[in-house]
């Protein structure tokens, strides 16, 4: 199974399309708690949900089951844990919910799991991808940046 990750932060709409038509992917799949803020651009949820259609053929899913959680979140962005701890805990979180049982490996074959940072090493999405790669096995994550 191929995993994707990428990041719209630092990207221009023209090169995060082309990356995603590219790469082979299905879908896009929302990992951000927060799909519509308007730091967003154009990744906010409905206007990405479009653009993704319509300039890639490819289905936009929001699964906030695999965002931290509003308190990591907020106290990570406060510089409260470092990135090690931010980690572990969001782990703790993932498989507190079950993350590997309750989402579809179907959804996820051939998928990208997008997020804002530009950048994987220090982003929940690779976490995320890592996490299930522990629990399922066989995931090749493939990382455009």
């Amino acid at each position: 199974m191929r995993l994707f990750t990428i990041g719209f932060t630092k990207k221009s709409a023209r090169t995060f399309f082309k990356m995603l038509k590219e790469s082979g992917a299905k879908r896009v799949i929302d990992v951000r708690l927060n799909n519509v803020s308007q730091l967003a651009g154009f990744a906010k949820k409905d206007d990405l949900a479009y653009f993704l259609g319509e300039i890639c053929a490819m289905e936009y899913r929001h699964l906030p089951v695999l965002a931290p959680g509003k308190e990591l979140l907020d106290e990570y962005k406060a510089k409260k844990p470092d990135w090690k701890t931010y980690e572990t805990r969001l782990r703790a979180l993932l498989r507190e919910r079950h993350v590997e049982d309750v989402v579809s490996k179907k959804v996820i074959a051939d998928s990208c799991l997008l997020c804002s940072e530009d950048k994987p090493q220090y982003c929940h999405r690779r976490v995320v991808a890592d996490y299930l790669n522990d629990h399922w096995g066989d995931i090749e994550i493939i990382h455009l940046v």
